[in-house]
């Protein structure tokens, strides 16, 4: 049975982030369940938060987010739950593996947006994002 933890708009991130990379390392995966914006804005931090205390171990996490039917005082309510998994991260500096030309990720056959780099944690590097079309001049 995977461990669920609740998270409120008024949880603090880094307590929930220590909570999770805990778990997450003993476990392998936890639940998040969140209800209302606020919360599951807490857990969004928190899992970015999580995932810098984890990857100095080679591990990185991933979330997958699902509805839930809930009971909250005898209230029936719809949560969010964010099933956060771990895996093994990618080295520094290894890239992904390269995609056929003309397909995307999601194997439309649909380019897809550039997008800037980003080292391992997913950070920004700060380098523009390589050009897909040639710049055109106004008329």
């Amino acid at each position: 049975m995977v461990e669920v933890l609740k998270v409120s708009s008024k949880s603090n991130p880094n307590s929930v982030a220590g909570a999770l990379a805990g778990v997450v390392r003993g476990a392998g995966s936890v639940e998040m369940q969140v209800v209302g914006a606020g919360a599951l804005n807490q857990a969004v931090k928190a899992l970015a938060i999580a995932r810098s205390y984890v990857a100095n171990t080679g591990m990185d996490l991933a979330c997958r987010p699902t509805f839930a039917d809930i009971e909250i005082d005898g209230e029936e309510r719809t949560a969010i739950r964010l099933l956060v998994e771990k895996f093994a991260a990618r080295p520094v500096g290894e890239q992904a593996p390269a995609q056929t030309a003309g397909t995307s990720e999601r194997g439309t056959g649909q380019a897809q947006p550039s997008r800037p780099p980003v080292d391992a944690r997913g950070t920004d590097t700060g380098m523009p994002a390589p050009a897909t079309a040639p710049a055109t001049s106004p008329a």
